[in-house]
């Protein structure tokens, strides 16, 4: 005589439910990273030479949020207002 743990054993719904919870798992691993990463901080000591779009993006990055009507200059004043140099190493 088949007891509830056999019944439930040979259950298509605990299969469909198993498929179900794996099919959850790999679907938020795969939707739940970033599926395209922020791009990397612009390169080079001097902010000089990046361009508007990377310091716009090196501000955003910081929570400095930059207006889009800011000029070059007006960027470059705030990336260099908020940089931080890190210090000299005494050997």
């Amino acid at each position: 005589m088949p007891t509830a743990l056999d019944r439930a054993m040979s259950s298509k719904n605990l299969v469909l439910g198993f498929a179900g919870m794996v099919t959850a798992a790999a679907a938020w691993a795969i939707w739940g990273s970033d599926m395209f990463p922020s791009e990397p901080d612009p390169t080079g000591e001097d902010p000089e030479y990046w361009t508007a779009d990377e310091m716009r993006r090196w501000l955003r990055n910081r929570a400095l949020l930059p207006t889009e009507q800011a000029t070059r200059d007006e960027l470059l004043e705030r990336v260099r207002a908020n940089l931080r140099v890190p210090p000299r190493s005494t050997t």
